[in-house]
């Protein structure tokens, strides 16, 4: 984050100029739901545009989820929010634009110099505290708190994606039996697809509060089944943290929701903590918030606007070499010379004589081509009657118009047509438990019955994926995520059901129903372990195909 080539990213080939009238200045990024642009209201004050995945685009339940999460996040209002200022759920594809926030996310700042001070955390955890006030005011639960989601003002940090992380497809809908959120942040109740609320939130603060106090997660790393069981079944160990975070984290952290501090007692706490620096505004925040941000961000000009010429030509000399003279900038018609009005003449001249030529020519080739094409149509014809008196077929052929039969000496066997190439439909965060539910390929929502095309059946050593119909098959080594490899894969197989055992987050699944519909099944999160008491289910990500391989 020292230079704003760091930050600021030029525009690339595919990218659009303007989005809505905002003309785009860079590239900031990309996230689940899309591209992330830089550009300027008219007053110049710098937006973050983000423009959503065509993908998500052509999904009505997305831009329904889109719809409802933007009108309610429009109405938070906070000083440490980035506020969003303007959006088009309608449009294509869809957009919406928040305030800018010239500073690195806590994770890139982290990255960059490890963990914070005791006070940076406080300073921190007091501002993130003071914006889900704003945002649980409203009646949004953010979902998706952690440290990416935080950005590092020099005032403060500020909270963005609130609401509107819950239509994107990388946490999925807001719907019962569904996780969303990032596994190493989430709450308890979220790991168990559980009723989430403002203390939800309060869990996920203390999780990003902690990874910056030791520069790492709480709760570890690794697959994100293993981090899920730790956050539902393990009590953290706080003994690492620095003792003065230790009181409000253990509240912030308590398993029951009910039990974790609220976000007016967290921001009471961390002034208490600080004392005189909690109102230290000078210079833009306490020095040591300051260190912490590093050199300031340096935010590019606004995307310059098309103009009209500079200048109309008139009978203005030459300014000489080195002089402070300027040719003025001259609008509207100017009177014309003899001499420039004969240049004129001239000029409209050659370019008569030029578009003649050309015209002359163009006409001329067109003849050619039109006569040499009606040559070979001629050839064509006559080789196609040769080979036809060449031929004698018999009685039963002529009567029959079975192929190489004529009629009316036209050829009767029809061209064949290209067929257009599946279109690939995705279905986000689908879920299975091994108890009342299935999958149909090609319906959004789980079935409530065992009776659809796909199944999670469990035993008390594994689980698998099991059909009465389909044929499914796993993907081995690196991502394949195509079409063509499914297609390879299932027409040599002849398998039901396919056992979890070695699956994990990212593991692929090829499946194939009786009308001929391809899937591709990508595991999210796997809960399959033989614990008492803790249910069993999976979460994919699914694309299909329509009767993209023959019915069976």
């Amino acid at each position: 984050m020292n230079s704003a080539t760091e930050v600021f990213e030029p525009l690339h080939a595919e990218d659009p100029q303007t989005v809505a009238g905002y003309r785009l200045a860079a590239r900031l990024g990309a996230g689940g739901m899309g591209r992330v642009y830089l550009s300027h209201t008219p007053g110049g004050r710098p937006v973050a545009i983000k423009v959503v995945r065509p993908e998500l685009a052509e999904d009505p339940a997305f831009r329904r989820r889109f719809r409802r999460e933007v009108v309610a996040a429009r109405r938070v209002r906070g000083a440490y929010t980035a506020e969003v200022i303007d959006a088009d759920a309608d449009a294509v594809p869809p957009w919406l634009a928040t305030l800018y926030v010239p500073g690195p996310s806590l994770s890139e700042a982290v990255a960059r110099r490890g963990a914070l001070p005791v006070p940076a955390v406080l300073w921190l955890m007091a501002g993130v505290a003071e914006a889900l006030q704003a945002i649980h005011a409203e009646g949004i639960v953010h979902r998706d708190l952690k440290p990416s989601n935080v950005l590092l003002a020099s005032d403060g940090p500020r909270v963005i994606d609130f609401g509107i992380s819950t239509a994107s497809d990388t946490t999925g809908p807001t719907a019962t039996g569904s996780t969303i959120g990032t596994p190493q942040y989430m709450a308890p109740e979220q790991a168990l697809a559980g009723e989430t609320t403002a203390a939800t939130d309060v869990f996920a603060l203390g999780q990003t509060a902690a990874f910056a106090a030791l520069g790492e997660p709480l709760y570890g790393t690794g697959p994100s089944m293993t981090v899920l069981f730790r956050i539902v079944h393990s009590t953290p160990d706080l003994t690492r943290l620095p003792e003065e975070l230790q009181p409000l984290l253990a509240r912030c952290l308590a398993a029951n929701p009910e039990d974790r501090a609220t976000p007016t007692e967290i921001v009471e706490w961390c002034r208490k903590q600080l004392g005189e620096d909690a109102d230290d505004t000078s210079g833009g925040g306490p020095a040591i918030w300051r260190e912490v941000l590093g050199p300031e961000v340096v935010v590019p000009d606004p995307a310059p606007t098309p103009t009209a010429p500079t200048a109309a030509p008139g009978p203005y000399p030459a300014p000489h070499p080195g002089s402070a003279h300027v040719t003025p900038v001259v609008w509207g018609p100017q009177p014309i010379t003899p001499e420039e009005r004969r240049k004129r003449g001239r000029r409209a001249a050659v370019i008569i004589t030029t578009l003649t030529v050309i015209g002359t020519l163009m006409v001329g080739s067109l003849v050619w081509l039109l006569v040499d094409a009606a040559r070979k149509v001629r050839e064509e014809e006559a080789a196609a009657a040769a080979a036809a008196a060449s031929r004698t077929p018999g009685p039963a052929a002529s009567r029959s118009g079975a192929p190489g039969s004529t009629t009316g000496g036209k050829a009767a066997t029809p061209s064949p047509t290209p067929s257009q190439p599946p279109k690939a439909i995705p279905f986000p965060m689908m879920r299975l438990d091994d108890e009342q539910s299935s999958i149909t390929l090609g319906d959004r929502d789980t079935r409530t019955d065992r009776n659809g095309d796909i199944r999670l059946s469990c035993t008390e050593v594994t689980c698998k994926l099991e059909s009465d119909t389909s044929k499914i098959i796993m993907l081995y080594g690196e991502p394949h995520g195509s079409l063509d490899a499914c297609r390879m894969m299932l027409e040599h197989t002849t398998t039901r059901s396919w056992t979890l055992a070695g699956a994990a987050a990212g593991s692929e699944f090829c499946i194939v129903n009786k009308a001929g519909d391809v899937a591709l099944l990508v595991i999210q999160i796997k809960s399959t372990v033989e614990v008492p008491g803790l249910a069993k289910w999976i979460t994919a990500d699914m694309t299909l195909w329509r009767q993209a391989m023959p019915a069976s």
